[in-house]
């Protein structure tokens, strides 16, 4: 009797299971026919939407403005309005920040489509075209060098003076093997000579480069990730101080020697962040 009363509930609780599922699947289609004749069974539910809106804000939401944002936890916690004025304090120098981490990553990828156009434009001339039309077509197989592009492509399909369009495109920071690239063409199509061999010995010599700045840059990563660190130390010390009970904020933020030590301690550590950087920038320029 006992397993037969067990059975009779579990197929009782999957009837209602059943029955209540039924019952939303059609009140959700009759409200699907009635806002307008939906398909049945789109549209992400609330939730879904909430977190794409969350995102889209993430990926338009600059890292500069997190400062204020830290700012205004830290002033909630501290009771203090001095992380908020802190905070808005760093948006010029993390925006800053940004736009170099911005400028250095086009840099690369110019310096990488000019060796990607040499070599292009080397296989091209070999495959037995003319000179402006293998450049046309290694400009497009190359991914571009930046915002001269257009001149070079107009340069070399109208006839025009192609050199000069590239020594033009040569002075954007990270494009200045297309000089290179110019005084090749200035050699070869005007005295004759190879432009096959010169380009490979351009390539081989702006990938050498290349590569000696990336060793140099992975040299210099142990260092700019000890300065982080150090840089994080105190922040660390204030969340091991909160842990603890101790509540650091209240003695730097409302205290005249825990204020001192804060002024002090920001110079210091605002100071160290610049001294390492002008290290490792003074490295990365020799």
């Amino acid at each position: 009797m006992g397993e037969l009363s067990a059975g009779a509930a579990v197929v009782c609780v999957g009837e209602a299971v059943w029955l209540m599922g039924g019952w939303h699947s059609g009140a959700r289609r009759a409200q699907l026919l009635l806002a307008g004749g939906g398909v049945v069974g789109t549209g992400p539910p609330v939730w879904r939407d909430a977190v794409g809106r969350l995102r889209q804000i993430r990926g338009q939401l600059r890292v500069e403005w997190w400062a204020p944002v830290a700012g205004l936890v830290l002033a909630v916690l501290g009771a203090s309005v001095l992380p908020v004025v802190a905070g808005a304090a760093g948006v010029p120098l993390l925006r800053r920040l940004r736009l170099a981490g911005e400028a250095r990553r086009a840099r690369e990828r110019r310096a990488d489509g000019a060796i990607g156009l040499c070599a292009a434009l080397a296989g091209e001339v070999r495959a037995g075209r003319q000179p402006g039309e293998a450049l046309l077509s290694a400009v497009r197989d190359s991914g571009g060098f930046g915002a001269a592009q257009a001149a070079v492509l107009a340069a070399a399909r109208f006839g025009g003076d192609v050199p000069g369009a590239l020594a033009g495109a040569a002075r954007q920071p990270g494009a200045e093997g297309l000089l290179g690239l110019a005084a090749c063409w200035r050699v070869a199509v005007d005295q004759g000579a190879g432009l096959a061999a010169g380009l490979d010995r351009l390539e081989a010599a702006l990938r050498a480069e290349r590569d000696q700045r990336s060793d140099l840059r992975a040299q210099l990563a142990g260092a700019r990730s000890t300065a982080v660190m150090l840089a994080a130390l105190p922040a660390f010390g204030l969340a091991l101080g909160t842990a603890l009970g101790a509540d650091p904020l209240h003695v730097l933020l409302h205290t005249g020697a825990g204020f001192g030590c804060l002024v002090v301690g920001g110079l210091l550590e605002v100071v160290g962040v610049w001294w390492v950087a002008r290290i490792v920038r003074g490295a990365e320029a020799m």
